[in-house]
Parts: C-alpha cells; structure tokens; sequence
C-alpha cells in the first residue's frame, strides 16, 4: 500500500518530567512499544522537561522530543499534551501528578507512588474522581516468565503453596563515601521502599495478598557526605526485610537491600509448594527453573525453562527461543498495556491503586520494624 493511503491513528502527545535512569527507560518505551505492537494511538513526543536548559535541550536532541522547557508546570498547562510521564525525584511525584490529573491528562508515574501511602490516596482518589488513566512503573512485572510462573501457580503445578523468598538487592549504595541522594530522604527514601517495592510487588502478583507482616529495617551507613564539605545523617534504611503471611495461607519473607556488595540486579524468588518449585532470578531473567516431584526418583532437579515465543509477548520481539529480552523491552510491554487502557480495550495494568497498595505494604513493614511486633495489613 502506497504511504499516503495508510489510515492514521489519533496522536497521543507525551510530555516527559524528568532526564535520568527512568526517564530515558520511559522514552526507550514510548518509541519501541509501537514499532513491536498495533497500538490504538500514534505516540509523539511532545515536551521534555527537565531543570536545566542544558539538559533540558540536549534531552530534546538525543531523545527526539520536539520542544523542552526547564518548568514542568508548562507540561501541565499546555493543552496539547495528553500524557505526564513523570521521571522526577520521588518527592515531587505527588505535586506534579495532582497538577496533572487537574489539567485531565493521563500519568504515568515511575515507582514509588508517593512518599507516603496517605499522598498516594490522595492521588488515586483524584485520578479516580478525573476519570484519567495511571501507571505506576512496575515494569519488572510484564517479564514473559513472571507471568508463565503465576500461570504455573495458579493452574497447580507447585500443587498447594508453602513458602516463598522475594529478593531485590544492588549495590549502588554500597559505598559509606557516597553521597547523601534524594533517596536517603525520610519523605521518600530507603532501600524498602526503593527496592524492596519491587518484590513486594512481585510477591502479590504471583501469590496475591499479603495479610500480615513483621518488619526489620536497617540503617547501616548512618551518615553520608553532603556534597558541601560535612556529611548528613541517614534516617531510612540501608536494609528492609519482613515475613510474609499471604491470604492463601502460605508463608514467606522478602528483602530490599541497596549496600548488597557486588550485586547488580538480583530481583529474585522461590516458591515452594507440595508438588513442586520454581526458581528465577532478574540476573538471567529469561529463564524460569522449574522442579517437580512427579519427575521419577533419581531423574529429579530444577529444569530450565527459556523465554520463547510460546510465553507471548517474547515473540513480538523476536520469532528464536533463548534469544533474551532486555530491561526496556519490559518498559515496551509496560507502554503496550498503559496505552491500551488508555484507549479503553484493558484494564490498567498497574494504576495509582495498585500503587498505593505497595505503598501501603512498606509503611506496614516499617511500622512493623520500628513496634517489633506481627502487623496486620490494611485494606
């Protein structure tokens, strides 16, 4: 077919806060997620925003944003800008969002939700109220085998489920010398709620609710150089660890730890169960192993399970098993969803909802840690 007789679909104009690590995740997403999938909207990328004009303008050039500007308030004031996707620092994510939701434009909202679990109400009443979409960046979640291993667990294989062990530990915090970050600040900061949110997420979502936690939260480097000649107190935690108890009555416990010395990104879990096990680890994150005690004696051990295009959406991306998928490929099939949702054909994948829950898990943990005592969850 000729180019000019391709039928064009309605534009949704993304406007971008926010330059870093994420910001570029959400941007790798915004341009792969149509090039793999038949979206309902063609993306453009409207405004980039970000604090200085020399970031904000080499962001526009490298990442093929057609205007910047160094106020994100000019983001939410534009009227042809449809959705925020908002990459800020962690304490800003509750301002710019309402902002956002006022003006009635979608958001996306890289992860946590909000400093607090009483700010993140606050946002999805609001979001809820303005009939906007959100999502919540939780893109570890949309992997081909997290999904094949809830499909495993819920269809039985692992048989009844008895126990269970969630782990997200990096290192980037490893280093007494480093500096004090936004991420040491007791208004959204700690390793639970950095990361440890990550397999608090990932354990609901294999095995559904928590109900009760006990916390233990650590702080193991208790000051850091301020960039100004002194250094400043660390008041969130180094280490955050809980035990689990799920509504399905299994077991279990989960880690975030960002001074875990050598670890890139370990995202890891096990799940126990009567009949069988799984096994994963984000270190190789095309893989699932699985074990079965149905196999015969003397022939049993955890077998493994590559990523192929049997475990959709891997072969949208590429039509050979083994071949791996990638960190923002994860973010290409979280857009795919949010997107979809937007236009209404699904359910939000991960909303401000979904969002506060977490949020609502790492208060319980601390709550926990710092009572020293079994909590209920709420909700």
């Amino acid at each position: 077919m000729p180019a000019d007789q391709i039928t064009h679909k309605p534009k949704l104009r993304i406007g971008l806060i926010g330059t870093g690590f994420m910001g570029k995740a959400h941007v790798f997403g915004f341009t792969s997620a149509p090039k793999v999938f038949e979206l309902p909207y063609d993306l453009e990328l409207h405004t980039v925003a970000d604090v200085t004009v020399e970031t904000a303008t080499r962001a526009a050039r490298e990442l093929g944003f057609a205007h910047w500007t160094t106020d994100w308030r000019d983001l939410i004031s534009n009227p042809e800008i449809d959705l925020i996707s908002i990459t800020a620092p962690n304490a800003l994510h509750k301002e710019m969002s309402l902002a956002a939701i006022a003006a009635g434009k979608h958001v996306y909202c890289e992860k946590p939700l909000a400093p607090l679990a009483t700010d993140a109400l606050e946002m999805t009443l609001a979001a809820e109220l303005a009939g906007v979409k959100t999502q919540v960046g939780f893109n570890y979640l949309c992997n081909p085998m997290l999904r094949l291993a809830r499909d495993m667990i819920a269809g039985g294989e692992l048989g009844e489920i008895r126990g269970y062990r969630g782990l997200h530990a990096e290192d980037y915090m490893a280093d007494p010398n480093g500096p004090w970050t936004f991420r040491h600040d007791p208004a959204g900061g700690g390793a639970l709620a950095d990361i440890g949110s990550h397999a608090l997420a990932t354990a609901e979502f294999l095995l559904g609710p928590i109900t009760d936690v006990m916390g233990d939260c650590m702080t193991l480097i208790p000051s850091r150089p301020d960039g100004k000649g002194g250094t400043r107190r660390v008041e969130v935690d180094d280490v955050g660890r809980a035990f689990l108890r799920f509504a399905n009555g299994a077991q279990g416990s989960v880690e975030g730890n960002w001074i875990a010395t050598g670890r890139k990104m370990q995202h890891d879990f096990e799940v126990y169960g009567t009949r069988g096990a799984l096994s994963f680890s984000q270190e190789r994150f095309s893989e699932l192993h699985f074990y079965s005690t149905e196999d015969a004696p003397g022939r049993r051990g955890f077998r493994r399970i590559e990523a192929a295009p049997d475990h959709a959406p891997y072969g949208r991306f590429c039509v050979a098993p083994g071949h791996q998928l990638g960190f923002n490929d994860l973010k290409a099939i979280e857009v795919e969803g949010y997107i979809r949702a937007i236009a209404g054909q699904t359910p939000e994948p991960f909303n401000f909802r979904a969002g506060l829950r977490i949020q609502t898990l790492v208060e319980t943990i601390q709550r926990s840690s710092a009572a020293r005592e079994w909590l209920k969850v709420p909700g």
